[in-house]
């Protein structure tokens, strides 16, 4: 099935077309990137396990509160399961690719999102990192919410937008619609299809449809939008924009913060997108080794805190509109890593 699922975009690989900083040795890449399938399995049994126990608690011990708590915990562990996806669409799930893009389906399905389809349009992202041939950069274009600087209580404002699923149009159907999205095997688009279409008419035959929208529909179109919306901002706006080392940002957030928006690495997504092809697992670490390296504890783009640093970021001018995206880095050591 893998080599089906690799579509056209996904192809030509999710190496940045930009000159990457030659920081680390082959060595290290190499041991690095070594996939653990056991710690994988492991993280999406626990996200579901989390969901699952978040609806038996909710519907033993009814009571508003407990609900409101339930969705926050089901909304944010989808974003887990996004997360789990991402590292399945490199190929940093299993060893086996087969295997690796069966899973990375399973996991994608709460998002609604095939792992095929983002793929596509996520390998085309790394490829042309913010610039107008991102698919990710340019669906934002135009949209006032990925407009910075802009003052804490306007960025609060979009943030508030989100979670409340007003923005539900905007997040799912921009993604959905565009084209490397949609570009998909037939078997993987006839599969999704009939297991959502089998849900819904299960559903609604055993009466279990409310539980679908209490527990699915509701965190998916409110928490892990809204989400998702901050990870947008924190990975790829309100930055300098002027090489690779400054077109993402890392945060550096309490457990409270990684847990509920940015599990799984996904807050090391500076060195994420400096080497695509190490796993999940290993970001902390790398991020650690890359600190030891010049230039880039003085050139990375670092950032302390999702609601205290990220906010700042927002505001501050030095973080205005990105320049174009074949800007010339400054003199760095450079290679493909």
């Amino acid at each position: 099935m893998s080599e089906a699922v690799v579509a056209r975009s996904a192809k030509l690989g999710d190496d940045c077309v930009r000159d990457i900083p030659r920081l680390l040795t082959k060595e290290e890449i190499r041991n690095l990137s070594q996939i653990d399938s056991v710690k994988f399995s492991a993280a999406a049994l626990l996200e579901y396990a989390l969901i699952a126990a978040a609806v038996l608690i909710s519907e033993t011990w009814w009571n508003p509160l407990i609900y409101v708590l339930a969705v926050i915990v089901i909304g944010s562990r989808i974003n887990g399961l996004g997360g789990l996806m991402h590292d399945a669409a490199h190929y940093r799930a299993y060893t086996n690719r087969s295997l690796n893009d069966f899973i990375g389906e399973i996991v994608a399905l709460p998002t609604t999102t095939s792992m095929a389809g983002y793929r596509n349009s996520h390998f085309a992202h790394h490829r042309e990192l913010n610039g107008e041939k991102d698919p990710d950069w340019t669906r934002n274009v135009g949209l006032e919410e990925f407009h910075f600087p802009a003052p804490p209580r306007v960025v609060l404002k979009h943030i508030l937008q989100y979670f409340s699923g007003f923005k539900i149009k905007t997040a799912l159907g921009g993604f959905h619609q565009n084209k490397e999205t949609r570009d998909i095997p037939a078997a993987v688009n006839r599969a999704r299809l009939f297991f959502f279409a089998t849900l819904l008419v299960a559903s609604i035959v055993f009466g279990f449809w409310k539980l679908l929208l209490l527990y699915w529909i509701v965190p998916l179109a409110t928490v892990f939008l809204g989400i998702r919306y901050v990870r947008n901002v924190a990975e790829h706006y309100a930055v300098e924009h002027e090489h690779v080392l400054n077109e993402s940002r890392t945060v550096i957030a309490p457990f409270w913060e990684l847990w509920l928006i940015a599990p799984w690495g996904l807050n090391y997504h500076l060195e994420h997108h400096l080497f695509p092809g190490i796993p999940c697992f290993r970001l902390a670490e790398l991020h650690r080794l890359l600190m030891s390296r010049e230039p880039y504890p003085q050139m990375a783009h670092i950032t302390y805190g999702y609601f205290s640093g990220l906010l700042r970021d927002c505001a501050s001018t030095k973080h205005d509109d990105p320049v174009a995206a074949d800007t010339q880095a400054p003199a760095l050591a450079t290679s493909k890593p």
